[in-house]
């Protein structure tokens, strides 16, 4: 009895050791247990833009005058009178320069004595001829002479009507260049008129535009000097596109007479495409 329950320690001791060998609780003292992995976060997508509408765009211009000129001196000669000033309004055929011509007006006297004389000379040896007391050369010779005297006065008559210089058209003087009582050059430039009763604006469009921004077509000018609104109507339309900034010029007139408004002023457009084309 006592050899079978030492037999039977025997085997559960044995067991027991078996269990505790494959157990080996000692073998995860040093085992470091590796890092979970590291899960990147899902990205963000960020919301889709919404479309954006594009901003109008503030097109500028400045008023200029439809005509204008520079009066330049057609003869050498001293100023006498300059009766206009700079900012003052003339009508049309008033005198805006007044030459010195004492001297083409000896000139004119002179010729007009010399023509007389030849033509009372040709009068005398055409009736002379007639009656057959001259030649028909001498004859001849006294009308040559006539009609040299006669074109020496038409080359005087016509140097004496350029000492005085006509407004072509009513309008004001822009800036004048010469001063009373100097002497000028033929072809030197004495003053700056404009007709300021009609005024267009000159501006840059985008050439997308074009298909509805025509000839007559009407929109207003905001003048920022004066704060009014004012109709304009496109008179002229470059026929050619800036390939390079898709721009094309464009010009219109002022639709009516504005007393407060004058070349220089400037201002924003207000102008829009037809219901249609937007």
């Amino acid at each position: 009895m006592k050899n079978i329950n030492k037999t039977t320690l025997v085997i559960a001791l044995a067991v027991a050791g078996l269990l505790v060998f494959e157990w080996r609780p000692w073998h995860n003292l040093n085992k470091v247990e590796a890092p979970a992995p590291v899960v990147a976060p899902a990205p963000v997508v960020a919301p889709a833009p919404e479309p954006q509408v594009e901003a109008k765009q503030d097109i500028r211009a400045q008023l200029s005058a439809v005509t204008y000129t520079t009066i330049t001196a057609e003869m050498s000669a001293r100023i006498q009178r300059l009766p206009y000033k700079e900012g003052q309004a003339f009508t049309k055929g008033q005198s805006l320069v007044t030459f010195d011509c004492s001297t083409q007006q000896a000139q004119l006297q002179k010729t007009k004595a010399v023509l007389g004389m030849a033509e009372r000379n040709y009068q005398t040896n055409k009736r002379l001829l007639e009656l057959n007391s001259v030649g028909r050369i001498e004859t001849e010779n006294s009308y040559s002479e006539f009609l040299k005297a006669k074109a020496e006065h038409q080359e005087v008559l016509s140097l004496i009507s350029r000492c005085t210089i006509a407004a072509p058209y009513s309008g004001l003087v822009f800036e004048q260049k010469v001063r009373p009582q100097q002497y000028v050059q033929a072809g030197q430039p004495l003053m700056e008129i404009l007709d300021n009763s009609s005024l267009e604006v000159e501006f840059i469009a985008p050439s997308k535009w074009s298909p509805w921004l025509v000839k007559g077509y009407q929109f207003q000018v905001q003048v920022d000097e004066t704060e009014k609104s004012y109709p304009a109507k496109i008179t002229r339309i470059n026929s050619k596109i800036d390939a390079v900034s898709q721009t094309i010029k464009v010009v219109a007139v002022i639709d009516g007479k504005f007393k407060e408004l004058s070349p220089g002023m400037s201002g924003v457009l207000m102008i829009s495409p037809p219901e249609g084309d937007k």
